[in-house]
């Protein structure tokens, strides 16, 4: 429907996130609205946002009928009604032909803010590695993932230097060789994978604790019997 292809074409996610009172950092991030989010999680792109932690993703409609349960229609609407957009006045030539034209200086900003986001999810990763993973002692095998901890931890850690205060060619090489072959892609991926993986995990492990619990809780209460009835 038209409706869709207006708000699309006008409407800038960032924009409209921060309209609808989310506070998005100048990488992007944000503390994601759809969980219980205590780090920014949220990836917040001009035309697209992605959760590194629930998973939510789409585009700025999918968004704001999230964030207010609406309907994809009614969203649009919303959106349309928010931003002051009319399906019967389009858009003028010179809103058209600034929309067309994205500078290579903007694509390179967007470019660092998911280059940032993706790299400082990973140095979380590989921060936690190193020390869940640490060998216990000196006859135990090096875990796969402290190994990778230890090998990548400052090699991540220098380019998010960089991103943060390196000079415009520092960053653009940084991004340039995160971003070639799908290397950037690949890393999300699997980031999304390990986080799954973890979530299982914690499941698992909180399971075990109640189940520990109420074993315990139950030989007590069967110790106090035993004493209760012994004369």
């Amino acid at each position: 429907m038209r409706i869709f292809e207006i708000v699309k074409e006008n409407v800038n996610l960032r924009e409209a996130a921060e309209l609808y009172g989310i506070d998005v950092n100048r990488y992007g991030k944000a503390l994601c609205p759809f969980h219980n989010d205590r780090n920014p999680s949220l990836y917040v792109a001009d035309d697209h946002y992605y959760c590194f932690a629930c998973g939510e993703h789409g585009d700025v409609i999918d968004f704001v009928g999230k964030l207010f349960q609406l309907s994809p229609y009614d969203a649009a609407r919303k959106l349309m009604a928010d931003f002051h957009l009319s399906p019967d006045k389009p858009p003028s030539a010179a809103a058209l032909h600034a929309k067309c034209i994205q500078t290579e200086a903007q694509q390179l900003r967007e470019n660092e803010r998911l280059c940032f986001s993706i790299l400082s999810d990973y140095a979380r990763v590989l921060r936690n590695w190193k020390v869940r993973y640490a060998p216990q002692s000196p006859d135990e095998p090096v875990h796969a993932r402290f190994a990778e901890a230890c090998h990548n931890l400052d090699q991540t850690e220098y380019y998010l230097d960089i991103l943060c205060a390196g000079g415009s060619l520092e960053r653009a090489e940084v991004v340039q060789q995160q971003m070639e072959d799908g290397k950037l892609d690949r890393l999300r991926r699997r980031l999304e994978e390990i986080h799954k993986e973890d979530g299982k995990w914690q499941r698992h492990r909180r399971r075990g604790l109640t189940g520990t619990m109420a074993d315990t809780s139950m030989r007590c209460c069967s110790a106090n019997s035993f004493w209760r009835s012994t004369p």
